[in-house]
């Protein structure tokens, strides 16, 4: 009988041993589940740090403006693409505003740091500058010429995307409008907007993190604007990634 209690003793000892590892893991885990937001606990708020520093900030009005605007966005399936095509949506770069200047060097004049202009456009014909280029976190030196494609205007909401979620069924004119309003545009990194494509916020988002929440909440206000919807990925998408930005 000594002998098979001294046995069963140790045994005892290593149910126990699993057992605190077992709820050490789970204490563990919960604290983890916190510190990423996963969980809450009554009155203490979850800090996320890192979490929401790959999204960023905006102005405490904007993010509640875009999370309200998102609530209205209707979710449906993508339309076919066709009948796309660029002319779709008027003369590329036509200056709808009327002030002399054609919307590329408009928006390159609003983007860039200390833009110079070709002598006698009246301060419209882009020459060069510096892009501090949202999207990828990099300072571009542009220079128009061979280079010029170092810096492209992208379409925050892409046209093709835009065309695929409800501007078929648009006038001519809203079309050109929208291809040209400055709100929907934006100077960015060539090779960034290039991989972008006509990608959706589902699909595409900057390389620079910090830069997403702005660029989500550009992209729910341009869509409320015009009447966009969205799919059932994108809305999700953009919802968590409102919630995951930062009041400023």
């Amino acid at each position: 009988m000594l002998q098979r209690q001294s046995k069963a003793a140790p045994r005892r000892r290593r149910r126990s041993g699993v057992a605190g590892s077992a709820a050490l893991a789970a204490a563990a885990f919960a604290v983890l589940a916190w510190l990423v937001g996963l969980v809450e606990v009554p009155g203490v708020s979850s800090p996320a740090p890192w979490v929401q520093q790959q999204v960023g900030s905006v102005p405490a009005a904007q993010l509640e403006s875009a999370k309200a605007a998102l609530a209205q966005i209707p979710v449906k399936g993508r339309a076919p693409k066709t009948g796309y095509t660029r002319e779709q949506f008027g003369q590329a770069w036509a200056d709808t505003d009327r002030n002399g200047c054609d919307t590329r060097n408009d928006i390159l004049a609003r983007d860039l740091v200390a833009p110079t202009f070709k002598p006698g456009t009246r301060d419209c014909t882009v020459l060069s500058g510096t892009l501090h280029d949202p999207y990828t976190g990099r300072d571009i030196e542009f220079q128009r010429g061979e280079r010029s494609a170092d810096v492209q205007i992208d379409h925050v909401v892409p046209l093709s995307d835009a065309w695929q979620k409800g501007a078929q069924q648009w006038s001519a004119q809203k079309r050109l409008e929208f291809a040209n309003d400055p709100a929907n545009l934006r100077a960015a990194d060539g090779p960034a907007n290039q991989e972008k494509g006509d990608g959706d916020l589902a699909t595409w988002l900057p390389p620079n993190k910090p830069f997403r929440c702005e660029y989500a909440v550009a992209v729910v206000a341009v869509k409320a604007e015009y009447g966009l919807w969205m799919t059932q990925a994108e809305h999700d998408k953009a919802g968590e990634l409102l919630a995951a930005c930062r009041a400023a």
